[in-house]
This record gives C-alpha cells, structure tokens and sequence, in this order.
C-alpha cells in the first residue's frame, strides 16, 4: 500500500531552482534571481528562506 505524505506540510523535495540569496547588513535575507542577478524578495524575518540555496 503506498503511503503518501501529507500535503502542505512546509517541506520541499530538493532545492529551489535558478535562485540563491544572502544576507543584507541589516540581518534580512534576500533571494536572487541567479539567470539575471536581480534581486526578488527580502524577507523581514530573521530565518533565511526554505529551499533556497547561499550565496558565499
């Protein structure tokens, strides 16, 4: 019998592709767009973003 895991439990399978980000200065994470290098989205909370690769 398969046992499927339950939907929308907050895990991803595998990294988010064509995306990376860093941390500002200010301590917020933002996510990078790694085809162009322009900036998406800063997150206002101090955890980094799920799934998304670091930058060095």
């Amino acid at each position: 019998m398969a046992t499927n895991e339950p939907a929308g439990d907050g895990h991803r399978d595998g990294a988010v592709r064509r995306r990376s980000q860093t941390q500002t200065p200010s301590g917020n994470w933002v996510k990078r767009n790694t085809e162009t290098g322009r900036f998406m989205d800063v997150k206002s909370s101090p955890k980094p973003f799920k799934g998304v690769r670091r930058e060095k």
